[in-house]
């Protein structure tokens, strides 16, 4: 069968974006090894941890042993969600933050990635006047996910950070105010917070001034928050989630254990919530009530927040940690290269400065020492401006042994300064 057919939003859709273009070269690597063994610091899934495997077991055996079973996987539900999960999230927001909600603002969603499609394309997009609304990634780089999420590429738009650069090797990336434009042709915001991939945590301040200039254009902010507090906790750093006039927080139960479910919580104000919940039904109903239902008793027991602050946050927190002290034992001061301070999430950026290759090369590199990491440049989608560093970065995941960390770290270092002799640095 011949594709010609296929519509101009059909050949967008069907054309793979960011790390998803390059998981088949990876994938490949692994398969044609031809007896190298690789050390895979690439994958975006979260470890299986046994404490959070017993609890969702749990949740699922008490689903499973109860009366309201028939009623979950054998009728459809609304295309808000489940009523039970609603109400534990309910309570958990308003007793743990003081949040003044109720079901009106919630929505669920077949994950996060679908929740950022309906407002992309509700918010986003060509407007009735002919005019086209923008969706601003305020603080490049982040999720490479955002790339694909709106009908009309173009109408993602990214701004360039500010670099801080701090001491012992490390930067942090700030919004840069002064360039941020929020106007009449915005129609939302949209970053992650803890940031995949760098791990960088938009501060307090800094969230309430980006929903201040954008209350000022009527303009929703979605807060991407799959790695925040409370569940699954991936904040190594203090933040406090917000819920506002204009802000939306977007949650995820993939990082708290349920990547197969595709869970996502939506709690904003009742208008948005509305018009997502309107798409969503003409697109797919309803989300899983099976994974809603389960979702609903870890929740409501207190026992997954419990878990994301004993179990989770440690684990990835001690993972960044020994990232960092093998970077800073076996790269020499001489060398140009940095880390995102560590402040959330499941992974480290690593910049390297002035490199003589660019991050695809260098990604080459390391796979002939045996070492799989993700290029950098995945994750500027919307930068329309040529900026060397988009080129200069590498994604390493945490969801490793540490055996495997370990020895990833070593191959990379000196792959690394192999890579740096190879020209002077500029002085």
């Amino acid at each position: 069968m011949s594709l010609e057919s296929l519509s101009r939003y059909g050949r967008q859709m069907s054309q793979l974006t960011g790390v998803r273009a390059i998981m088949k070269d990876i994938i490949e690597t692994l398969r044609s090894g031809q007896g190298q063994t690789f050390i895979n610091l690439s994958a975006g899934n979260p470890v299986v941890l046994p404490e959070v495997e017993q609890l969702w077991r749990d949740c699922t055996a008490d689903l499973l042993s109860s009366s309201e079973y028939g009623q979950v996987v054998g009728r459809y539900g609304t295309s808000q969600g489940y009523e039970l999960l609603i109400a534990a999230i309910i309570q958990e927001f308003q007793q743990r933050y003081g949040w003044s909600i109720s079901d009106r603002n919630i929505l669920i969603t077949p994950g996060s990635q679908s929740l950022y499609f309906l407002a992309a394309n509700a918010f986003g997009g060509w407007a009735e006047d002919g005019s086209l609304r923008k969706i601003l990634l305020p603080l490049s780089p982040d999720y490479t996910g955002y790339g694909g999420v709106c009908l009309e590429p173009q109408a993602v738009v990214a701004v360039r950070p500010q670099i801080e650069r701090l001491g012992d090797h490390r930067f942090k990336y700030r919004p840069d105010f002064e360039n941020l434009q929020i106007g009449a042709d915005t129609g939302m915001l949209l970053f992650s917070r803890p940031c995949n991939p760098t791990g960088n945590v938009i501060s307090d301040a800094e969230l309430e001034r980006l929903a201040t200039l954008a209350a000022a254009q009527n303009v929703p902010v979605f807060v991407d928050s799959a790695y925040a507090p409370p569940f699954p906790g991936l904040n190594f750093t203090e933040m406090t989630p917000y819920f506002g006039d204009n802000i939306v927080h977007c949650l995820s139960l993939s990082k708290a254990g349920l990547p197969g479910e595709r869970l996502g919580i939506a709690i904003g104000p009742e208008p948005v919530i509305q018009v997502l919940e309107a798409f969503q039904t003409n697109l797919c109903i309803h989300s899983s009530r099976y994974g809603q239902a389960i979702a609903a008793r870890a929740i409501a027991s207190g026992r997954l927040t419990a878990i994301a602050e004993t179990v989770i946050r440690p684990y990835y927190a001690a993972k960044f940690a020994r990232v960092e002290r093998q970077l800073d034992a076996l790269l020499p001061d001489s060398l140009p290269w940095r880390l995102h301070q560590g402040e959330g999430g499941i992974f480290a950026w690593l910049w390297l400065e002035e490199a003589p290759l660019d991050d695809w090369q260098i990604y080459q590199q390391l796979k002939q020492a045996g070492v799989i990491v993700v290029p950098g440049s995945s994750f500027f989608p919307g930068l329309r401006e040529d900026w060397a560093h988009t080129r200069q970065c590498l994604r390493i995941s945490l969801a490793a042994e540490d055996h495997e960390l370990d020895t990833g770290m070593e191959r990379l270092a000196t792959t690394v300064q192999q890579i740096y002799r190879q020209a002077p640095i500029p002085a």
